[in-house]
């Protein structure tokens, strides 16, 4: 299941604090988030740490955890084909098992579209794999994006 991903902003308003706060919380570690590009994005989990929510008990771990963090950028997309590939891609993150976190932006500017992948290894590999098809020579589903057959 993807994981809310919150801007600085977006955790400065529902905190009521100032956002030069929040990126203070992010600088010393007292706030965990990822920078993408020049922005950081701030998990659900990570804020409810911060505010002293109670987290879901999770399993006691048996040997190493591995965490992978993935950024895929995707140029010469339009807007109508991003929303389309990111229905894709949260709808095969949402009905497996794994426990990812994805964010999806996309730049209308530059016609282009990064996705952020959070998780286990295995899971990760997963929503590649699904990009790599999505987006393969053969799959025709984002090609000829002016047509309307």
């Amino acid at each position: 299941m993807a994981e809310k991903m919150y801007s600085v902003e977006e955790v400065a308003d529902h905190l009521g604090l100032h956002v030069r706060t929040v990126r203070g919380y992010i600088r010393t570690g007292r706030l965990k988030a990822v920078r993408i590009g020049k922005q950081y994005r701030i998990a659900q989990s990570d804020l409810d740490e911060l505010t002293g929510r109670e987290r879901p008990a999770v399993p006691p771990e048996t040997g190493a955890h591995v965490e992978v963090s993935s950024i895929v950028q995707i140029d010469g997309i339009d807007q109508a084909a991003a929303d389309r590939l990111g229905t894709f891609v949260l709808a095969g993150v949402n009905t497996g098992p794994h426990q990812l976190r994805v964010q999806i932006v996309h730049d209308q500017e530059r016609n282009r579209m990064k996705i952020v992948i959070l998780g286990g290894a295995a899971a990760t590999a997963e929503v590649l794999r699904l990009l790599d098809g999505l987006l393969g020579d053969d799959s025709g589903l984002f090609a000829g994006e002016g047509d309307d057959g």
